[in-house]
């Protein structure tokens, strides 16, 4: 029997649920197009206990007395998952916040570590429309992630040179495939740093500054 041409569509409705940590400024309510930052964390910090989000990364600066000038949202992922399932969750969180919590929907970034470095490239790759840029810290297989529009999103990488994790050259691909459809990628190498390259990258002020300043055109 030969094969034969066919077409299929259908309507599907899809319900999230996601655990999150939510950073607000202490003059939240004075204002409505406060900047949106969607922190993603490492695998180490899968589960359902959202004190393990608060160990690394933003959380843990803000747990620390960090103050931003932005609105930061941690959404944690089930024990044993990646962060693609949770992408939908992270999408109708962003979008919430854009309703109730004042954010400008031009002024939203995404970063993460480790397993988070990847959530973070696949949650704007797959909705580019929504964020104004993006930094990945060394993150496993951002490259597959990269299509055009992402590629044209601003974009701070970081690794250690010395990660014996998560490999340096993953994130050289990562740059290699923006660069390669047009982007301009900014990377920075720490020398002699294995895989906590989190630490050095938002103790980094200018980091934090440049989270906060992307605007979406």
């Amino acid at each position: 029997m030969s094969q034969t041409k066919h077409e299929f569509s259908a309507s599907l409705r899809l319900e999230v649920f996601s655990r999150y940590l939510l950073y607000l400024p202490e003059d939240h309510s004075e204002r409505s197009d406060w900047p949106l930052i969607v922190f993603l964390h490492g695998s180490g910090e899968r589960g359902d206990d959202l004190t393990l989000v608060e160990k690394h990364g933003l959380p843990r600066l803000l747990g620390a007395g960090l103050r931003l000038p932005a609105v930061v949202i941690s959404p944690q992922c089930p024990a044993g998952q990646l962060w693609t399932p949770q992408l939908p969750a992270i999408k109708a969180l962003v979008d919430d916040a854009v309703a109730s919590r004042g954010v400008d929907p031009t002024r939203i970034v995404a970063t993460g570590l480790s397993l988070g470095g990847a959530g973070a490239y696949e949650l704007v790759s797959r909705y580019p429309g929504t964020f104004a840029g993006v930094a990945p810290i060394c993150g496993p297989w951002t490259s597959l992630f990269v299509t055009d529009e992402s590629a044209s999103l601003p974009t701070w990488v970081f690794h250690g040179d010395a990660d014996d994790v998560v490999p340096l050259s993953d994130s050289e691909d990562l740059v290699r495939a923006i660069e390669a459809k047009g982007g301009s990628p900014r990377f920075t190498v720490y020398p002699g740093v294995g895989h906590n390259s989190w630490d050095a990258a938002y103790g980094d002020p200018e980091l934090l500054e440049w989270l906060v300043e992307q605007r979406r055109a």
